[in-house]
């Protein structure tokens, strides 16, 4: 049987309440301060960093799939798992509600910018009483666009307000300026209208929303003409926004069904 341990001695070798206390809060200031460095943006900047260290990621936010972040780069989402290992490129579908959560991330991301560009800076053609609005981007020398404006009145007896804003593409050198004349012109909407029918209008210079509207669509990441956006910003496919019949019933189920919460 071996003997009992001598009683420890009070002194300097034995740790003290104290000093315990104060290692526990070593401890716990250190676990904080690796809390505190691994915010989602550095994780998931960090994240990219390691495949491709050119690329700034813009907004980085909680995601509905759990285990991940939401990044958005450019006009692309993307998720990263919260501990930054895994990265995924594509949609997401919530298979239980049959949802693409992406796309809805994506529509809710283009009516916050659609909302930059107010009623003053768009050309409006609307019935007076209007049961639904979408948000068309347009080319002046745009063949779609201008077949997309002759239906115009069509849209509006249907109930549809159709409000224009500018996107003149590069591949139509000066479509840009006569963007701009037709915003400055007295009539506007008359002015929109004859030059979607071929009419020259001219050059003229005053402020103007073209060049804001044009980097609001390259934000959301439009490239062509016509695009058009309902209410929830949703994107309605060119067969649909084409035909006015048509875009009654796909408005009609957004509006019971939005991608995007308003």
């Amino acid at each position: 049987m071996l003997p009992p341990s001598p009683p420890l001695r009070q002194g300097a070798d034995q740790p003290t309440e104290v000093s315990m206390r104060h290692l526990f809060c070593l401890i716990l200031i250190l676990l904080a301060a690796n809390v505190v460095a691994a915010t989602p943006e550095e994780t998931v900047q960090a994240a990219f960093s390691k495949l491709a260290p050119q690329v700034k990621v813009d907004v980085v936010q909680e995601s509905v799939v759990p285990g991940f972040y939401e990044a958005i780069v450019g006009s692309q989402f993307i998720y990263v798992s919260k501990d930054g290992r895994f990265i995924l490129d594509g949609s997401a579908i919530d298979a239980q509600s049959n949802r693409d959560i992406t796309e809805a991330a994506r529509a809710s991301n283009r009516l916050g910018l659609l909302k930059t560009i107010g009623a003053d800076k768009r050309i409006i053609f609307a019935p007076d009483k209007p049961k639904y609005a979408v948000t068309v981007f347009t080319d002046i020398d745009c063949p779609f666009c201008r077949r997309f404006h002759q239906q115009i009145e069509a849209y509006n007896a249907a109930g549809i307000a159709v409000e224009y804003v500018f996107l003149p593409l590069d591949i139509h050198p000066g479509a840009d300026k006569k963007a701009e004349a037709v915003w400055c012109a007295a009539d506007r909407k008359s002015a929109f209208t004859a030059a979607m029918n071929g009419a020259d209008p001219g050059t003229a210079t005053c402020p103007n929303p073209v060049a804001e509207s044009t980097r609001v669509a390259r934000s959301i990441g439009i490239t062509g003409t016509p695009t058009m956006l309902a209410a929830d910003g949703t994107k309605v496919a060119p067969q649909v926004s084409l035909s006015p019949e048509k875009l009654v019933e796909e408005l009609a189920h957004l509006a019971n069904n939005p991608v995007a919460p308003r």
